[in-house]
């Protein structure tokens, strides 16, 4: 069990360690009990996979009163993000298996409230599809030598399409398009690698994160990008495979939905 402390006291908060495709978080839920501040309990160092539990971030789960549920994510620097597609399907299972809501539920971001649909076997969610709302598209840009296709998911992501993509050294070319100006907010970078007609290879550099193993708005950009660049149709399942799994897209001309695994690794409780 790992220690922290707070305020001159130990406390203990329960938490879940999910993934969905690999892009893995530590969820803590504010339904019951205390809610976790991952900023003055210092609740980062938990995502540190040689130290801590391990995870690309921190996902609490709490009320909303607009919604079945509101989902508030951080990155492991502890900046904010607006909305993650993979922890969102997470979310989904914790509130379906926890029975706090319906297959059918909304879920508020800080992008804004999505429709999820959670498919089931024995009252155990396993995966779920999720309304991620529509596409906004912010046309082409050069950038560190690669041409970038913007496009916004509640979250900014910038797609370049390469011949291949296994070799690259994300650890050199993310953060350099990460910072750069032209990007004021940062910028979730996608590297993509056309397999075949609506077929995808995708790898990721998350803005405060580093590469992950997945992005659920990252692959839903890929797809709208590869759309507008002739490579995917609209109104078609479009797969995309990452290092954790792999995804389904469908763009339309309302809405971009997404489609994937929900999956719970343990639970366990942390002493703060």
């Amino acid at each position: 069990m790992v220690k922290y402390r707070y305020g001159g006291v130990f406390i203990y908060l329960d938490f879940i360690k999910m993934h969905g495709c690999g892009n893995d978080y530590i969820y803590f839920g504010g339904f019951r009990g205390r809610v976790a501040d991952p900023h003055t309990m210092d609740l980062f160092g938990l995502c540190d996979r040689h130290k801590g539990i391990g995870g690309d971030g921190i996902v609490l789960v709490l009320p909303s009163v607009v919604a079945h549920g509101r989902m508030q994510m951080f990155n492991i620097d502890g900046s904010e993000g607006a909305m993650c597609g993979n922890a969102i399907r997470c979310v989904a299972k914790l509130l379906f298996d926890e029975q706090i809501a319906p297959a059918d539920m909304e879920i508020e971001t800080a992008s804004g409230v999505k429709k999820i649909t959670v498919y089931h076997e024995n009252g155990v969610a396993h995966s779920a599809q999720v309304d991620m709302g529509q596409a906004v598209l912010g046309g082409d840009c050069s950038c560190e030598g690669y041409k970038l296709t913007r496009v916004s998911m509640g979250n900014p992501h910038a797609v370049a399409f390469l011949d291949e993509i296994d070799n690259l050294d994300l650890e050199t070319i993310g953060p350099p398009i990460e910072n750069n100006p032209i990007f004021p907010d940062r910028v979730n970078t996608e590297f993509v690698q056309v397999i075949a007609r609506n077929h995808l290879k995708m790898r990721v550099w998350e803005r405060g994160s580093g590469e992950t193993m997945a992005c659920g708005t990252g692959a839903c950009a890929a797809a709208v990008a590869a759309v507008l660049n002739g490579f995917c149709d609209m109104d078609t399942d479009i797969t995309v495979d990452l290092r954790g799994g792999s995804l389904i897209i469908k763009y339309t001309k309302d809405t971009v939905l997404m489609t994937g695994d929900c999956v719970k690794v343990f639970e366990g409780k942390v002493e703060i």
